[in-house]
Parts: C-alpha cells; sequence; structure tokens
C-alpha cells in the first residue's frame, strides 16, 4: 500500500531541484486516514501555486482525461488509503520557505494570484490526489459535508454597499438638494436675522426637512421594493448540478459545491464552479462574455493550451455558458475564491447606468431647477436694485429670503418623487401578479414602444411536448398507430436499424423510478426531440435500452444549432475492427452527405440517385406541410486511423463520419403550439407590434406553423428572397422595392447575402418567418431591424437564442427555459405566453399613468404657487399664499390625490393603439407643459387669485385696486386697520388662496384621468373605470386643508386662519368651470382630430 502509481512518483531531479513544488503539496496535504479534506491553513486547493516544468499546449485537445486515472495500479483501493509513505515523506520536505512564499501569493493582486495556479497544468492523477478524489467515484457525501463546512458555501459574497453614500444619495439627491438650501435659509431667517427669532421661520425649516425625509425614505423604499421586485429574476436560475458522490451521478444545490467535486456540464448549463476539464466531447464550447466581455465562443480543451490559469481552455469559469456540447470537471475553486469571485468583488460598487425613466425624470428635475434658479435671480437682482432702495420697509431681508424660498417651494413639486417611486412599485407589483418578471426599471419603460417581436418556434410558440406523427423509410411509409401492436418477429431489417439508430443516436433517458410504468407515462430525461423518438423506439422494441449496452458508445458529437446535427460512435459487437456511426438531424443539411439509402422493400443498401431523392424531398415536403419536424437518421461504418480518445480521432471524426452516410428512416415528430399562441399573436397584431417568427426549422414546417397561430394571415404563399427583384447596380438608389404582398419566408441561408436596400424592403414587410436560421444569423436579424428604429424584442428559451435576446431592446425568455436564456432576457414569463401581451399593456399604462400624475401636480404644485411670489415682488401685493401651505399643497393634499392616478385603468385598450415612438414621445414634453402651465394652471391661478381678491374686498373692504403697487402702504392706518388686523386678513387670505387651490385640484384630477374621452363616457363611478382610490383621495385632501387651516395650533405656529364657510364652497363652482373647460377642450380634438387645437392636445 506504501507503493504509489508510478504516474504519481516526483523524479528525483524535480525534488532536487524544486522544481516540483507543487507535487510536494499535494502529497503532504492529501492523505488522511479520516477522509478528511486538508484544511486551508495546511493548503488546499485553492492556494497558490508556482510550477516551472514544461507543460502541455496541445490548442485542440478533446482526449479523455479519465483513462490515466483507471490504469493506475491503485484504482480500486479507496483514495483515503493511498500513497502513505509518500504524505509522511513530502511533509517533511516542506520548508519554511515555501509556506512564506505562499503566503506572500496571497498578497499579490488577483492576476498574480491566478498566474500562480497550475491546476490546468497538472495532469489528471495528480490534480485527483491533491484534491483527495477518485475520478471513478467522486468525493463521499461525509467528504464533501466536511469540506463545505471548511470552504462555506459556493457563493459569491454581495459587496457591501456604502450605506453612508447611498443614504446621502436619497438626502441631497434630486430636488432635495435644493430643498436643503431652503433650510438654511429658514434658520438664517429664524437666527440671527429676526429679533426676537422668528418662530415661522423654525417651524418651517423643520418642516422642509420633514419633507426631505420623506421624500428620501420613499426612495430609499423605492429601490428596496424594486429590488425586491425585479431581483426574483435569480431565483429563476437553475440552483442544481449534477455531481458524482458516492459513485453515482446525484443533483446537489449549486451553493454547496466543494472543491473536488466531479460535475458534470452539457448545452445550456452555466458552469456552477471554476472547473479542470478532464473529459469532454469533442466539441465542447464556453461563452466568456460574462467575464471577458468578448462575443466569440471558447473551444474547450483537456490539456493546458496557455500558461496563465485565466486565458487556458482546459479551465471551465463559473459564470461561464456551455454552448456545445458536454464536459466533465473537478471542481478548483469555488465561491469568492473563483475567478467569478474575484471579479465580483473588484467591480463591486460599480455604477449602474440609468434607466430611460430616471433620465426623463433628470432631465425634468434639471428644467425645474433651472426656472427656479432663473426665478431667484430676477428677484434677488430687483430686490437689490429697486425693491431695497425704494421699498425696503415693504420686503427687508427676511422677507426677500421668504420669497427667494417662496419660489424654490413654489416652482418644485415636492410630491412628483413621492408619486414616481410609487408608480413604478405599484407596476412591479402588477406585473409579478400577471406572472412577469422584469430585471429592472428600464425594461418596464421600453416595453411600451416596443413595435417588433422576434419570437423563437420550439418551446417559445408551442409547448415543447413532442411526439412522433409519422415514420418511413425512404421507399417506404409506416403506419404509426399500427406500429406499437407489431410483433417482434414482425419487424424487418431495415426497421430494426432505423429503431436502433433512433435508441443509440439520443441522449435522452428514462427516469429509473418510473420504468415500470407504460412509455407515455414514464418521465424522461433530455431534450423533447430526443425524449419522443426514444419513447416512439421503445414503444415498439420494448427491450431497447439492451441496445446500448450491447452497442457500447464511445465518441459524440453532441446537437448544436449550427451543425443541426447529432453523432455517435459505437462499438459493433459483429466487426472487432470497424464502428458504428449514427448521425441524426435536419434533411436539408444530411442529405447532400449520404449517398445510399436502406430500403424498407427488399431491407437491401441502394444508390441515392435522383429518384430516391425525389422521394425523399415529395415524403419530406409532405410532413412539412402538416406542421412537423422532420429529422432524418443515418448511419455508416468506420475504420479509424488515429487512436480512439486521441485528438486525430476527433478530428478524423468531425472530416469523414459525417460523409458516405446511409439514410436509415424520417421521423415526422409534431409539437403543438401553446394554446394562447394565436390569440398572442393577434393582441400584438392589433396593438400595432409586428410578430415575426426566427427559427431553425425547416422553411415549410415553419410556414406550416406560421399559418395555425396566425402569423402567416393568409393563405397565399409568402414571398421568397427570390420575390424580392434584385435590381442591377444602376438601379440601386434610383428606387425602391415594393414588396407584391405582406408575407414573407426567409431561408438563413439567404441571410449573409443580403444588402443594405434588401433589408430596407424586408423590414417592411407586415409578416415575416424567418427558417433555418443559426444563433448568430438571429443575432444579425435582430440588429438590422434595430437599425432601422425598430425597438425589438425577443422571446426564446434556448442557448441559440441568447445572442439575440442579448442584442434585442427587450429579451424575453420563458421560465422553462435554458439558463443561459433566462439569465441573457430582461424579462421572464413566469406562466402563459400571452403573458407577453399583457406586459406590453403594462408598460403602455405605466407611461401612461406617469403622464397623468405629472399633468395633475404641476398646474397647483408649481404654476399656480409661482405666481403669488411674482405678484408679492413686482406688484406689491400682500403674499397671496404662504410658504408652508405651499408644501402643504405639493406634499400632502396633492400628493394623495395623484396616488389615485396610479390606480386608474387604461383609459382605452392600449392594445388597440401602435406604440408610441421613442424618440419622439417623451414622459414630459411641451404638450405637457402646456396643458399644465398654460391651460390648468392659467385657469387655477386666476380662480385662486380671484378668491384672494374676493375675500380682501368682502371681508376687509380693500378693493383689487388698493392692493396693486400698495407694497409699504399696506401696513399700520392702511384703509383705517392696524397692522395686526391687516396681517390677520392677510392670513385668512392666504387660507382662501389655499382653500381654493385644493378645490380646483379636484376638477383637475377629473379631467386629467382621460386625455382624450369625457367624463361622461368614463366617471371614476361605473365599473369599467371605476377607481374607488379617486373619492377617498380628494376627501382626504380636504381633511388635510380643514386640519391645517382651522386646528389653533398651525395657527400661531405657521400664521394660518379659519376661512369663512362661503370660501369652502365658492371653488367647487370653478372647478367645475376648470372640468368644463377642459370638456370643452376634449370634444373639440375628437371633433376636428386635424385642428391646431388636437394637434397641440397632450
Amino acid at each position: 500500500m506504501a507503493d504509489s502509481p508510478s504516474s504519481s512518483d516526483p523524479s528525483e531531479k524535480d525534488l532536487e531541484t524544486g522544481e516540483q513544488r507543487l507535487g510536494r503539496q499535494e502529497r503532504r496535504t492529501t492523505i488522511r486516514f479520516d477522509g478528511t479534506p486538508p484544511s486551508e491553513t495546511q493548503g488546499g486547493a485553492y492556494q497558490p501555486q508556482q510550477s516551472n516544468r514544461p507543460r502541455s499546449l496541445s490548442r485542440d485537445s478533446v482526449k479523455s482525461g479519465r483513462s490515466g486515472v483507471q490504469s493506475s495500479g491503485t484504482a480500486g483501493i479507496p483514495i483515503e488509503f493511498r500513497t502513505l509513505s509518500i504524505q509522511i515523506s513530502e511533509a517533511q520536505r516542506a520548508t519554511e520557505e515555501v509556506i512564506k512564499e505562499r503566503q506572500e501569493k496571497e498578497k499579490h493582486p488577483d492576476q498574480d494570484y491566478f498566474e500562480s495556479l497550475d491546476f490546468h497544468i497538472l495532469n489528471t492523477d495528480r490534480l485527483s490526489q491533491q484534491l483527495n478524489v477518485d475520478c471513478r467515484y467522486g468525493l463521499s457525501s461525509s467528504a464533501a459535508a466536511q469540506r463545505l463546512q471548511r470552504d462555506g458555501k459556493n457563493v459569491i459574497a454581495h459587496h457591501r454597499e456604502n450605506y453612508i453614500k447611498k443614504i446621502l444619495g436619497y438626502v441631497f439627491g434630486g430636488f432635495c438638494s435644493v430643498l436643503w438650501i431652503g433650510v438654511i435659509i429658514f434658520f438664517i431667517c429664524w437666527k440671527p436675522l429676526s429679533d426676537p427669532p422668528s418662530v415661522p421661520s423654525l417651524a418651517m425649516a423643520i418642516l422642509v426637512i420633514i419633507v426631505i425625509v420623506l421624500q428620501a425614505s420613499f426612495s430609499a423604499f423605492q429601490d428596496w421594493s424594486t429590488k425586491h421586485v425585479m431581483n426574483s429574476i435569480l431565483n429563476l436560475l437553475p440552483s442544481e448540478a449534477l455531481v458524482l458522490r458516492d459513485g453515482k451521478q446525484t443533483r446537489v444545490p449549486s451553493t454547496e459545491l466543494v472543491v473536488g467535486d466531479i460535475v458534470y456540464v452539457g448545452i445550456g448549463n452555466k458552469v456552477p464552479a471554476d472547473m479542470r476539464l478532464f473529459q469532454s466531447s469533442g466539441d465542447v464550447r464556453f461563452d466568456r462574455a460574462v467575464l471577458t466581455g468578448e462575443s466569440d465562443e471558447i473551444d474547450g480543451a483537456i490539456d493546458a493550451t496557455d500558461n496563465n490559469f485565466l486565458e487556458t481552455r482546459n479551465i471551465a469559469f463559473m459564470g461561464t455558458s456551455v454552448t456545445n456540447g458536454n464536459a466533465v470537471g473537478m471542481v478548483v475553486l469555488t465561491g469568492s475564491r473563483s475567478v467569478m469571485g474575484r471579479i465580483a468583488k473588484m467591480t463591486a460598487g460599480v455604477k449602474e447606468k440609468p434607466t430611460l425613466i430616471q433620465k426623463e425624470i433628470t432631465r425634468f428635475v434639471t428644467i425645474i431647477i433651472g426656472l427656479t434658479i432663473t426665478l431667484v435671480l430676477i428677484i434677488l437682482f430687483t430686490w437689490v436694485g429697486w425693491l431695497r432702495v425704494d421699498h425696503y420697509s415693504f420686503m427687508n431681508v427676511v422677507a426677500m429670503l421668504n420669497n427667494v424660498m417662496g419660489c424654490v417651494v413654489a416652482f418644485i413639486p415636492e410630491g412628483m418623487p413621492v408619486g414616481v417611486a410609487l408608480t413604478l412599485m405599484m407596476v412591479a407589483k402588477r406585473m409579478k401578479k400577471a406572472n412577469i418578471l422584469p430585471k429592472g426599471l428600464a425594461t418596464v419603460e421600453t416595453l411600451g414602444c416596443v413595435n417588433v417581436i422576434c419570437s423563437d418556434k420550439t418551446g417559445t410558440l408551442t409547448q415543447n411536448k413532442m411526439s412522433v406523427r409519422s415514420l418511413g423509410l425512404l421507399d417506404m411509409a409506416l403506419d404509426v398507430k399500427q406500429l406499437p401492436n407489431i410483433q417482434r418477429n414482425e419487424i424487418s431489417e431495415s426497421l430494426k436499424s432505423l429503431l436502433r439508430g433512433s435508441l443509440l443516436c439520443n441522449d435522452a433517458f428514462f427516469d429509473p423510478a418510473t420504468i415500470a410504468l407504460p412509455v407515455n407515462e414514464r418521465g424522461v430525461t433530455g431534450n423533447a426531440t430526443d425524449a419522443a423518438v426514444l419513447r416512439f423506439a421503445e414503444s415498439i422494441m420494448p427491450d431497447g435500452r439492451n441496445q446500448l449496452s450491447v452497442f457500447e458508445r464511445i465518441h459524440q458529437v453532441p446537437f448544436n444549432s449550427k451543425n443541426k446535427w447529432m453523432l455517435t460512435i459505437h462499438r459493433d459487437p459483429t466487426d472487432t475492427d470497424g464502428y458504428l456511426v449514427f448521425v441524426k438531424g435536419a434533411p436539408d443539411v444530411l442529405l447532400p452527405k449520404c449517398t445510399s439509402y436502406l430500403s424498407g422493400i427488399d431491407n437491401t443498401v441502394k444508390m441515392l440517385d435522383e429518384n430516391a431523392k425525389g422521394l425523399f424531398s415529395n415524403f419530406q415536403a409532405e410532413l412539412s406541410r402538416r406542421a412537423e419536424r422532420v429529422i432524418v437518421i443515418c448511419q455508416r461504418r468506420f475504420i479509424p486511423r488515429a487512436a480512439v480518445g486521441s485528438n486525430d480521432f476527433s478530428d478524423e471524426v468531425l472530416a469523414e463520419c459525417v460523409q458516405n452516410l446511409t439514410v436509415t428512416g424520417i421521423f415526422g415528430i409534431i409539437d403543438p403550439p401553446r394554446p394562447e399562441t394565436a390569440e398572442t399573436v393577434a393582441a400584438c397584431r392589433r396593438a400595432g407590434v409586428r410578430f415575426f417568427m426566427v427559427t431553425g426549422d425547416f422553411g415549410l414546417t415553419a410556414a406550416a406553423i406560421a399559418r395555425d397561430i396566425g402569423i402567416f394571415s393568409g393563405t397565399a404563399e409568402p414571398d421568397t428572397v427570390d420575390d424580392l427583384k434584385p435590381l442591377t447596380d444602376g438601379e440601386i438608389g434610383e428606387k425602391q422595392l415594393v414588396h407584391s404582398r405582406h408575407s414573407l419566408l426567409i431561408d438563413g441561408k439567404h441571410i449573409p447575402n443580403l444588402n443594405d436596400w434588401q433589408w430596407n424592403t424586408i423590414c417592411k414587410y407586415e409578416e415575416i418567418v424567418f427558417a433555418r436560421t443559426t444563433p448568430e444569423q438571429k443575432y444579425r436579424i435582430v440588429e438590422e431591424l434595430k437599425s432601422r428604429d425598430n425597438v425589438v424584442a425577443v422571446t426564446g428559451d434556448g442557448v441559440n437564442d441568447a445572442p439575440a435576446l442579448r442584442a434585442a431592446d427587450i429579451g424575453i425568455a420563458v421560465v422553462s427555459g435554458s439558463d443561459v436564456a433566462i439569465e441573457a432576457a430582461d424579462l421572464v414569463l413566469l406562466d402563459r405566453f400571452d403573458s407577453i401581451a399583457q406586459a406590453i399593456r403594462l408598460g403602455r399604462l405605466v407611461f401612461q399613468n406617469l403622464q397623468k400624475l405629472i399633468a395633475y401636480l404641476l398646474p397647483a404644485g408649481s404654476w399656480s404657487e409661482i405666481w403669488p411670489v411674482l405678484m408679492n415682488v413686482f406688484f406689491g401685493v400682500p403674499l397671496p399664499l404662504s410658504s408652508f401651505l405651499m408644501i402643504i399643497i405639493c406634499v400632502f393634499t396633492d400628493l394623495f390625490c395623484s396616488l389615485s392616478l396610479i390606480m386608474e385603468k387604461e383609459e382605452y385598450d392600449l392594445l388597440s393603439v401602435p406604440p408610441r415612438n421613442h424618440k419622439k414621445d417623451h414622459l414630459i414634453n411641451l404638450k405637457i407643459y402646456g396643458q399644465s402651465y398654460l391651460f390648468v394652471g392659467v385657469m387655477e391661478a386666476f380662480c385662486a387669485h380671484s378668491m384672494f381678491f374676493l375675500y380682501m374686498y368682502k371681508k376687509a373692504g380693500i378693493p383689487f385696486h388698493a392692493l396693486i403697487f400698495a407694497f409699504e402702504k399696506y401696513s399700520d392706518g392702511f384703509y383705517g386697520y392696524t397692522q395686526d388686523e391687516l396681517t390677520n386678513f392677510n392670513n385668512v387670505g392666504q387660507g382662501v388662496y389655499f382653500v381654493s387651490l385644493v378645490m380646483l385640484q379636484w376638477g383637475n384630477i377629473l379631467s386629467v384621468r382621460n386625455k382624450r374621452m369625457s367624463i361622461l363616457q368614463a366617471d371614476p363611478v361605473r365599473k369599467q373605470r371605476r377607481n374607488p382610490w379617486l373619492p377617498l383621495s380628494m376627501a382626504i385632501s380636504l381633511v388635510i386643508a380643514i386640519f391645517v387651516t382651522e386646528v389653533p395650533g398651525f395657527h400661531k405656529l405657521f400664521n394660518t386662519a379659519p376661512v369663512p364657510i362661503e370660501f369652502w364652497f365658492i371653488p367647487l363652482a370653478l372647478a367645475l368651470g376648470i372640468l368644463l373647460m377642459d370638456e370643452l377642450r376634449k370634444l373639440l380634438v375628437r371633433q376636428f382630430p386635424r385642428s391646431i387645437i388636437a394637434k397641440i392636445a397632450w
């Protein structure tokens, strides 16, 4: 037992020169009698290690690394008890110098750390000994548990957010930065400018601070709520990995992977940890874009291809995607020690790009702050150059600063950030309730302007529940319904060959737990096509599973969406020199590779002549027109020149095995559309969204399914690339192509040859099916559509859809799709496919309701509040509205009413109108400013001022002309009143102005909830547009107004006063007048849609 295999012994030269430090390390730490993995302090698998020995740099090594393990003379001995003498002797050789060197490496930057690793250089024997694992049996459950406890879970530690920075952003961001200036000014007005100290100024400072805290709290709550809802997408990503433990393949949570685990990955999987590959199919490839940003795929390898751990291709990194083939690897780094973990640590805190909505709001904030600063400067210059000289007793420094703050408070709609935050949170909850998970706010905003949807077919438009409907040999059609009843001895040799190929060239397998059930009730692991063929073949040959043991598989080239075929090579028990090759895939790809066919008439191999090709094409066309997916199974014999498992063998397979094939048979597989697909296509088309199919299927099959689900709406044959009528060089640019019909069927093979003017024509078609497309072609289609001002959404579920999903403006994945597709998508549909129409509806609704909310807030919360300041400064009128009452309107009375707009249902069927133009139709535009400021705002400001002057005339007897240019005359003795009486009149007048605005906003909210429709058509009471929150919010605003004006405590603190009863009712009539005026505007817009009024209507 003390003897170790020769492959693991270090040479004397290595030990003398110290070039095998890693060898000493692995033997010193590997073996323990209790099976306990080495501790981190002893030098774990993830410690940096240096090796200077020659390295294997084979670029295309694809041979299995397992052969070296299995040939070991100690392969049968439990690994816990191997190489005892080596462990002891090498532990003694470990010097303090080497230990210190390793400790120093840990302090180096990450690049140096990874360059020092050589997991990729060690052969499989040595790596398995270092990691204390047998590649044939994997880790034991107890050893895995101990390592998990030692190293922790395989998760990337989230960076600690800079909460101080976040809080500062909430408190000082947006409008808050300007409001803090107001706080300072109010404190200065309290002390020392006022003597005695002004209590109202102190109260205002505290109130503004409350407003800032309120805005900051809502912003923080929005961030938390949005992340909580939006980040639910992360829970959809597969959380399990297929590993080898206790000698059995089993699935374990990815978070519980440990160093030394043997992990299996295949096409469509994400790599769960950093792994050293030691076995792979000949064509395994990885997408490292998540790490490198490069879109090119990387070929996997077994041997090291680079000195650098980060550059070699025999390491699969955590988070990367398997885009082709499959592989087996040993986990070498987990969690935060992985490359992904270290990158996540380095990039922690990277600032995210603002979303489109954030950009729109930032633009609005910038405009408002710009206007505010402009008015403040005008007031300051007016005071310095005129009022301070001629009317100082009317407006001293404190009064001037109060006016400045009145301007700030007036122009800034303090309640808008809260309203926007609540709107976005509400739509996120609505989407989640509709089983739609968006990743971010940009997704919600962009949904409203999508005008093209490019959808994959299989698994997206269809159920991905395939079954064999048709079967045939090339010269003989077979009855699928009768075949399961055929006796075993009645199966012809040609049919046996077809069924054998179906079973052997197949990656699906039955769930052992359901193997006793009838074939159609068994669980199947594998893709839908393989599962359908497996069920069918097993129903005819109940002992078909035995074929797998008789014909041992020695090599495989998995199916991929580019080659469109799968190949397997098997030992033939009847021929010791040669092997059986089976190829399964698309007929139009494989038929040119075939030279013969197996006849069903006489069970002989015949030449594939033109007559036979005609029979094949007719049968394929017949199946395709029935919307069946056609696959062909071929076979041949193969005698390799290279050794099985070598690099040359893999190259020889790819070069020769897909040539000179014999057609064995043809399958017609049906994949029924989802029940809701046709309705979804119709809904999208009605919404002005063109719905295209982009699939890898044969053109006739794709066209047949397109007709079934409504993508092709007519019965006529669609245009093809030949109907684009190519122009000569002289004609190009002189005229545009005009397509004869609105449906188009394009085969992927033509896409690389299309030029710009052909794409211009293609992009004008209403109905398009792109067939036989590769992932690169799907990406090209999306880019061409986007370059022509289309907002493109792509739906898909497979790895081949990922490039297009990333390229699209909105990538939409279904929850049953691959983890690569889900990761690439911006939106995930959790339930039915028709949720996509609901997502578009909600995207349009949130945009519409945000516009209504802003249009409601601006007239009173901005426009009608700035005019009292201007009247006071430039016309000498006693201030009609105090800063305190301005804040109450913005933050309380208007806010509650605006929240009811969030709950508004769509004014009309949002899926019955075209999508908005994302370049022209902004969230806040000149039309909204015109509606809010120049139409409703002017009416509200005029009515509120009229109520103020009416009160002053009726209750104080002071006419309008006396108040204009009153300035310092409005003081003791004015119209025989004392200063206290005049102050009280002004306080009551301010209350009248305040109450008038609250009531006038009732008329505004009743009008703004409908852009075009009359309130008689869409009142808030009837069921169709019922909004119970609207009357409730109006009642709340009334209660707040009563509370502020009638509670004595506010009178002294904020200089408010009770409002006479009649001035609570008169504004109601004025509010009705505003509603009627807007109703007249809407009527004119409806009656004269081409008029100027209609063109400037919001």
